[in-house]
């Protein structure tokens, strides 16, 4: 019979830390820490495949997991001495998800499970703490109602505070025994009103309840949205966990807390981490009570009053940092800890390697190296390529003019303006709207994260460094504020207040998530610098990787920005954005509209000098370094005019009128205008444009050559070539062309012609391509379009859907499509380089700059990727991280 139930505690671990896929980060986490000796409560592990078995059998559970989950509940009471259900001394648990990988908050959890009338009495009696007891059930009917039976949190949360109002307490730690107990009266009420039935109180009814839920809420929107944005699979489900409880709401001798081995902003090799005494576990990560700091290091740089847990309680303290050392050398990784201290002694609930901003993943990388504690290569590996972007964009001009609103807690680093927003779903249409927005709560919970993501930053009014809004904001890269106490948010009015300012919705507001400043207006910006932990990094990575890494550019600023990235060249210069430029439009339209060759060649002899000029500025800053150009590509009704006054303007400079050129706009328009005539097709009907081209192009060469003594390395690429014959006669031209130039010049440059694979007959066909061409370069996003047969532009309709039903696992114009659109670029390898052993292989789509796209390029051994300027560190990274995957 498979096995489902994992065991932990009391000596008993079932599991351990390379169970992961098994038991989800948290179960195999808990185990492997009971293993080691570290103080974890006992408890079992339900595995991650019994959540697919619970959705494929119609949301219920396999027969044999009843007696499993019996065996599991004896174990825990054999070590408490406790027994589930009993009225005297009752058992009570902690009922958690925990995936594979961490996803903070985005599923559920169910603490104090095992309580009802009976056991509360029975509570209070061994504790000898009335109060506590009656607090704890009130907080179990309150959490069991929104997980379990789905009832709105609003009406339990109005409840409380009108309770607190009524009786003129500002803190849940206000009210007494007597307070909860009519309270719990209050809650029951408001379920039957809701639910229409009483409140469960057979545990076991709970018990079930509970776990069906976190299963459920692997299905949940939040779930599916974090899932989608961190390219996790929908079939690797969640675990659930069932724990016995520990008490940090038993007074104050009791704690819970939210720790990290180092700063998981900054890096620094410094505990960081708060808790709040008397309290339970979701009061510090949901942000209800603003929490303290552990350490009196940060408290003191913090200018914060309330008492650090170093100064609190320093026995205990000491017995936690001893813990960070144990696990933090054990994992050889940060670690992000929840624990809880019940009457003075110390529980572990939670470890997992720590999100981080990439700024801390860098330094904590190097520092962990230079310690000793990981290698070099393994430093590599530790940094998400991906999360570079956040340190290679703009900060805030530190000498700017600031007007400062208030100033919260710098849960996030990195700054960011835009208009303020008071909701998820606002957040995300405005943004879709190419809007730039802040998102403004009191709080955010899992169901913000769609609008967390669209915003270009977050602030909340309330919670700590560790609640879910920094959590969430710092493993998304965004700049977050939080606890700001000063913003009195009315969402309703859809407004804020500082003191006597007010800010509306729509209202530009700037936030710094490095020092906790919330601005009015748009502070201006200053280039990173990058150096120090990113420079070194790099340095290792390159010294590691196969791959070169180039850049798609066309503009000198571009070429700078990718060479000062470490771009090896250029991968891909679309030609075309240089035409559209407004000084020489109309020539390019000119020579459109024109009727005959004579009328063609007159309008290029206007345009040669601007190409060549553009060629040169490129040339400079890529001089010695390989460039490959790719000639026109994109359909001419691109470039056609719209407005009467821009044919006005044409028929001027041709020397017609207007209604001759309106007729020959009519004569090319296109029912499919990328399939149509386009790219190599151009050149076949229109050599005279290409020889133009390719003219200019070997001109600045030489002219760069000549003046600094350096010559670029020109790859002149043909593009949507889809027979041998095609590149064959556009290689002649470009080479007659450059042969011409060459003797004018009196200079000779070394140069390749090749083509861009971007048609499925093209990779089909590569053998006898090959023969003509010295290079191919795969041009990924056309050629996903024409192997799926979708519409890159028109594909966001359905593609979001596609990928949440599994059809493909990420969206396909992201990551590349492996097993389709990767099979055609290894067969076009591999028959290219049987027809021409030494033919240059490269990348040049916008999956030239993805991670896994990079790892297929590594593993089909092409020679190059190409990425924009500002994914090139990211593309030398995931090179690196290839080249060391597949040793």
């Amino acid at each position: 019979m498979t096995q489902h139930v994992y065991r932990f505690g009391g000596g008993v671990s079932d599991g351990g830390a390379g169970d992961k896929n098994l038991l989800g980060g948290k179960g195999a986490n808990l185990a492997e820490m009971a293993s080691i000796g570290l103080p974890v409560p006992p408890g079992f592990t339900i595995s991650t495949p019994v959540c697919a078995l619970y959705y494929d059998e119609g949301e219920s559970f396999p027969d044999s997991l009843k007696a499993e989950v019996a065996a599991g509940i004896a174990h825990i009471e054999a070590i408490t001495g406790k027994t589930f259900g009993d009225a005297a001394d009752p058992l009570l648990v902690s009922v958690r998800s925990g995936a594979r990988v961490s996803m903070p908050g985005m599923m559920d959890t169910v603490l104090n499970l095992g309580l009802n009338d009976a056991t509360v009495e029975g509570l209070a009696a061994t504790s000898g703490d009335a109060r506590f007891a009656w607090d704890s059930y009130r907080r179990f009917i309150q959490m069991y109602s929104d997980v379990v039976l789905g009832l709105d949190h609003h009406r339990f949360e109005d409840a409380l505070e009108i309770a607190k109002e009524d009786r003129g307490y500002y803190l849940d730690t206000d009210l007494t025994a007597a307070d909860w107990q009519a309270l719990v009266a209050e809650y029951k009420k408001l379920v039957e009103e809701l639910w229409e039935k009483p409140f469960p109180q057979d545990v076991h009814d709970q018990l079930w309840g509970a776990i069906g839920a976190v299963f459920g809420s692997w299905q949940s929107e939040r779930a599916k949205v974090y899932r989608r944005l961190n390219s996790i699979p929908g079939d690797w489900g969640t675990a659930v966990n069932v724990q016995a409880m520990v008490f940090g709401n038993m007074g104050d001798t009791s704690a819970t807390g939210v720790a990290f081995t180092r700063d998981p902003s900054t890096g620094d090799n410094a505990y960081y981490g708060e808790f709040l005494i008397n309290a339970q576990g979701e009061d510090v990560v949901a942000g209800i009570r603003t929490p303290q700091y552990l350490t009196l290091a940060a408290r003191e740089k913090a200018g914060a009053k309330p008492a650090s847990m170093e100064e609190a309680m320093p026995e205990v303290y000491g017995q936690l940092a001893q813990v960070f050392d144990t696990l933090e050398t054990h994992y050889r990784d940060m670690q992000d800890i929840e624990f809880t201290v019940e009457r003075a002694k110390l529980w572990m609930l939670q470890t997992r390697s720590g999100k981080r901003t990439a700024k801390a993943a860098l330094k904590i990388a190097v520092d962990m190296a230079s310690e000793g504690l990981i290698t070099r290569e393994e430093a590599i590996l530790r940094v998400d390529p991906s999360a570079l972007d956040q340190l290679l964009h703009p900060t805030l001009d530190p000498s700017a003019v600031r007007d400062v609103l208030t100033k919260g807690l710098p849960a996030s680093p990195g700054a960011a303006s835009g208009k303020v927003v008071f909701d998820a779903d606002t957040a995300e249409r405005w943004a879709a709207a190419s809007e730039k927005v802040i998102l403004v709560r009191v709080e955010t919970s899992p169901e913000d994260i769609h609008g967390m993501h669209a915003a270009q930053g977050i602030l909340t009014a309330r919670g700590g460094m560790t609640s879910h809004a920094a959590v969430v904001a710092r493993g998304m890269g965004r700049p977050c504020v939080s606890g700001a106490g000063t913003l009195a948010i009315n969402a309703r009015e859809k407004l804020f207040r500082v003191g006597q300012r007010e800010v509306r919705e729509g209202d530009i507001i700037t936030i710094d998530g490095a020092s906790g400043e919330v601005m009015l207006g748009a502070v201006p910006t200053v280039q990173p610098e990058l150096a120090g932990d990113f420079g070194t990094l790099m340095v290792w990575a390159d010294e590691v990787r196969r791959l070169k890494v180039r850049t798609n550019a066309e503009t000198p600023l571009d070429c700078r920005t990718a060479r000062e990235f470490g771009a090896e060249g250029i991968g891909l210069c679309r030609t075309e954005h240089m035409f559209f430029d407004s000084a020489r439009i109309t020539a390019v339209r000119q020579m459109i509209l024109a009727s005959d060759e004579a009328g063609r060649r007159a309008a290029l002899e206007k345009l040669l000098p601007e190409q060549r000029k553009d060629f040169v500025e490129i040339f400079e800053v890529m001089a010695g370094l390989p460039c490959t150009i790719r000639l026109l590509d994109p359909p001419l009704h691109e470039f056609l005019p719209h407005e009467e006054s821009e044919f006005e303007e044409v028929a001027e400079a041709a020397g017609i009128d207007v209604e001759t050129l309106k007729r020959r706009a009519a004569e090319l328009h296109e029912f499919n205008p990328m399939l149509g005539h386009r790219g190599c097709r151009l050149g076949v009907t229109y050599p005279e444009i290409y020889e133009m081209q390719a003219r200019a192009i070997f001109e600045a060469a030489c002219i760069v050559a000549e003046n600094s003594g350096e010559a670029p390395i020109p790859e002149v690429m043909i593009p949507l070539v889809a027979t041998r014959k095609e590149l064959a006669l556009m290689k002649a031209l470009v080479d007659n062309a450059a042969a011409e130039v060459f003797a004018e010049k009196d200079r000779t440059i070394d140069y390749l012609v090749g083509t861009m694979i971007e048609l499925p007959r093209a990779a089909l066909m590569a053998g006898e391509i090959a023969e003509v061409g010295a290079f191919f370069s795969f041009g990924t996003n056309d050629l996903t379009q024409t192997t799926l047969g979708v519409s890159r532009d028109d594909a966001a309709r359905f593609l979001t859907t596609y990928v949440e039903k599994g059809i493909y696992a990420r969206d396909p114009f992201v990551s590349l499509d492996v097993e389709g659109v990767g099979q055609l670029i290894t067969l076009a390898a591999e028959r290219g380089r049987a027809a021409r052993p030494g033919i240059k292989l490269g990348i040049c789509g916008e999956h030239g700059g993805d991670p896994a796209s990079i790892a297929f390029c590594e593993a089909t051994g092409l020679d190059y990727v190409s990425a924009s300027p500002y994914r090139v560190p990211i593309a030398r990274l995931a090179a690196a991280q290839a080249a060391l995957r597949t040793k």
